[in-house]
């Protein structure tokens, strides 16, 4: 017995001299020598105990290197660095110079914060995106891409961004453009792009992204709130007044939320990602439709806070009590397991859908928006991509595209250490730009912007929302589609006058000037609105045409009709009472409009509105007809907005169809006009009719904003049984700086109730 106390306390003795190979004491320290970084400060999460992390800290405009962080490990820092401290560096712009076909101003090796370029491209190629730029500190360049094309071929010319080099020159159906970003950047959006059969590009324009390149917070409120305000209000059932927004016929939205606890990301990082999820749905609550919420918070494990399934169920959960679950959560309740498991996070949410998708009739009418709070730096359970596919796949219903039309995939990159590219790959990509991956540096400031990311108001005052079908057999299908229409009739001293107006504030509606006449008084004009079911509020108090407009004012040149700046705005008596099938389209240069079109307040700008929506030589629009022959298949007619080289067809169309010369011609057709007709690559524009004149001609960019007034046609080929390929249309342009001069005059008026915000 003694042998064996003597040999077990001999191995006790042999192992504490070996302990160091195993354990470090609990109370080890790193050092706090040589931790400074040359122009900045560190900030430590556990002072120099073990597993503290020592972050470093640089002023805005510089970035710490080669290191951001460290970690106290047994008694050292981690990663180790060499005899010279960190440094904070200058932040610097991707390179601007791979502009094709056109020059960059200056040429520098490298661009700092502040550094201004200006672009402008060679003859004979189109100029589009921002001629000037700046280096802005989170190591992005303001505005868009500058682009220098000749737009011949199907798909406009996508571009290059800074600091990217592109295969693919030739953008004809099914062509595909390639891109890579420079030696320590990383592409973030769509690395291939394929042109379309509609003329435009799948997936999202290519960034290319350096380790220390964030989104700010006001880009991410601008983004995130738009293109959620949209999965919202797109679900709007008719015939619903006031503030109540419903999920239309038994819809459903069902919104999953995953939020990373691991030890990598920082506990304050932690606690204001779930300050900014309490704020989310809260504002989500603003719109009554009472989505169902999935919650999970994730390191090693996944914790359920709520369950989509209880809502299945029958028990769902109020959202106080998610307010109160979320709050209940503490960062170290996950325990020991601190690793960091997206791919489980993503399963969990999988396991949900598919439950779900057991009741077929609800799934099929199920809007899913998944949103992820995360760095990305999974250390186990695998790859998530393949299960982000399955999720795509299990949302398909046989149809590839429909997922992208049922389901929303966000991410928001926390941190100071983001995998972009990793993440990157779990969002979603859609050709209409809009953005779902954000890169955060930290979480501070996001909760505070992300607080006016939904409006508290309905969506029933956003402009240019509606519902892209028309139906015969449905008697109102015109109002679910086109909420706006207003149908004008004017009664003067010889006759009558059928138009077509547009409401683009509860109390006004625009229309063209040709439609009245100088005798003509508020009572003879009677509107009526196919879209909404009590149009008793559409009474006229007057008209006011443009002050400009004169039909008469070039007779001394032979020009006997001239309809520069006919545009006019009808004031109702009072403001109609704004629903679902009663509501205003967007008009451009306004504030209103800049929401819709998702742009930050950086570009809130006349000029960004016009390089965003008038982009090419030739611009996919639409204008409504009433006529009753035209309209038998649908009201919503195509049309190109012609513009550059494409432009000057109008004005030799109209030398060969009115015999005129071609000064004569330059001076009837002012820039002041829009011009439709005729055909491109075997496809030929709707053309307008009588009765047609004061009606809108818009885009679909997110929401439908009108761009130009109908207002004149070289032959109306509707009376007149003419080639519709030959005749083209023109259309007032409402960004013509005096056009706009009038709308702000009336429509921006303070003094009268709900007016509009200009830029």
């Amino acid at each position: 017995m003694q042998s064996v106390l003597f040999w077990s306390s001999y191995f006790l003795v042999i192992l504490s001299q070996f302990s160091f190979l195993y354990a470090a004491p609990a109370d080890s320290q790193c050092p706090n020598s040589n931790l400074d970084i040359t122009g900045g400060r560190y900030i430590l999460s556990k002072l120099y105990n073990d597993g503290s992390i020592l972050r470093y800290i640089c002023p805005e405009g510089f970035y710490p290197h080669p290191v951001k962080k460290r970690e106290c490990d047994r008694g050292q820092w981690f990663p180790k660095v060499s005899t010279r401290p960190p440094v904070c560096k200058k932040v610097t712009c991707p390179n601007p110079n791979v502009l094709e076909n056109g020059v960059v101003q200056p040429f520098n090796k490298v661009y700092s914060v502040n550094d201004t370029t200006t672009y402008r491209c060679h003859s004979d190629y189109t100029f589009r995106g921002s001629p000037t730029r700046v280096c802005q500190a989170n190591g992005k360049w303001s505005g868009g891409t500058p682009i220098c094309s000749r737009n011949t071929d199907h798909c406009p010319d996508p571009g290059t961004p800074p600091g990217a080099s592109r295969q693919g020159h030739i953008f004809n159906i099914d062509d595909k453009v390639t891109y890579t970003c420079d030696k320590g950047l990383k592409l973030i959006g769509s690395k291939v792009r394929v042109c379309q059969d509609g003329g435009y590009w799948s997936g999202k324009e290519p960034e290319c992204y350096a380790d220390f390149t964030y989104d700010t917070p006001g880009e991410v409120a601008e983004a995130f709130s738009s293109s959620l305000k949209t999965t919202v209000t797109l679900h709007e059932e008719s015939g619903q007044a006031g503030k109540k927004i419903r999920l239309d016929q038994g819809g459903r939205l069902d919104i999953y939320i995953a939020l990373d606890a691991s030890d990598s990301i920082d506990e304050k990082d932690f606690n204001k990602a779930k300050e900014v999820i309490k704020k989310l749905i809260t504002k989500i609550s603003y719109y009554e439709v009472s989505p169902n919420y999935e919650i999970i918070i994730f390191a090693t494990d996944v914790t359920k806070i709520v369950s989509i399934t209880d809502y299945k169920r029958g028990n769902a959960t109020k959202l106080v009590d998610i307010l109160t679950l979320l709050d209940r959560y503490k960062y170290d309740d996950k325990g020991q397991k601190t690793g960091t498991n997206i791919r489980k996070a993503y399963e969990a949410i999988l396991a949900s859908i598919s439950f779900e998708k057991e009741n077929k009739a609800a799934f099929n009418k199920t809007q899913h928006v998944i949103i992820m709070f995360t760095d990305g730096i999974a250390n186990m359970g695998g790859n998530p991509k393949p299960v982000v596919e399955e999720i795509k796949q299990t949302i398909y219903r046989g149809d590839q595209k429909k997922w992208e039309e049922y389901l929303d995939m966000y991410a928001f990159g926390v941190g100071s250490d983001v995998e972009k590219e990793k993440i990157d790959e779990w969002v979603t990509k859609r050709e209409n730009g809009e953005k779902f991956f954000f890169v955060l540096p930290d979480m501070n400031k996001v909760g505070e912007t992300l607080d006016e990311m939904i409006d508290e108001s309905t969506s029933v005052s956003l402009c240019g929302l509606y519902k892209d079908y028309y139906d015969l057999e449905i008697k109102s299908s015109m109002r679910l589609t086109y909420p706006w229409l207003i149908q004008i009739k004017i009664t003067h001293d010889n006759g009558q006058s059928n138009c077509i107006g547009s409401l683009v504030t509860p109390r006004f509606i625009l229309t063209a000037a040709h439609c009245f006449r100088f005798d003509d008084s508020p009572e003879r004009i009677l509107l009526s609105a196919p879209n909404a079911k009590d149009t008793r509020s559409l009474e006229v108090e007057r008209f006011e045409p443009h002050p400009e407009y004169n039909t008469r004012k070039k007779e001394a040149v032979g020009i006997s009709e001239y309809y520069e700046y006919d545009v006019a705005l009808i004031q109702l008596k009072k403001s109609v009472k704004v629903s679902p099938d009663l509501r205003t389209i967007c008009i451009p240069c306004t504030m209103e409009t800049n929401g819709a079109l998702q742009l930050s307040a950086n570009d809130a700008t006349c000029e960004k509105h016009k390089e965003v929506l008038l982009n090419s030589d030739l611009v996919k629009a639409n204008f409504i007809t009433l006529n009753s022959e035209k309209s038998k298949k649908t009201p919503k007619q195509n049309v190109q907005i012609r513009q550059g080289q494409q432009r000057d067809e109008c004005i030799q169309q109209a030398e060969k169809i009115l015999n005129i010369n071609k000064e004569t011609a330059k001076d009837m057709i002012t820039e002041n006009f829009l011009c439709t007709g005729g055909p491109s690559k075997n496809y030929i524009d709707d053309v307008t009719c009588k009765g047609d004149s004061g009606g809108p001609t818009f885009v679909e960019k997110n929401r439908l904003i009108q761009l130009g007034i109908i207002s004149w046609g070289l032959n109306d080929t509707c009376l007149t049984g003419g080639e519709p390929a030959e005749t083209r249309d023109f259309h007032t342009n409402l960004f013509s700086p005096k056009v706009q001069d009038f709308l702000k005059k009336y429509l921006g008026n303070e003094t009268i109730d709900t007016p509009l915000h200009f830029l």
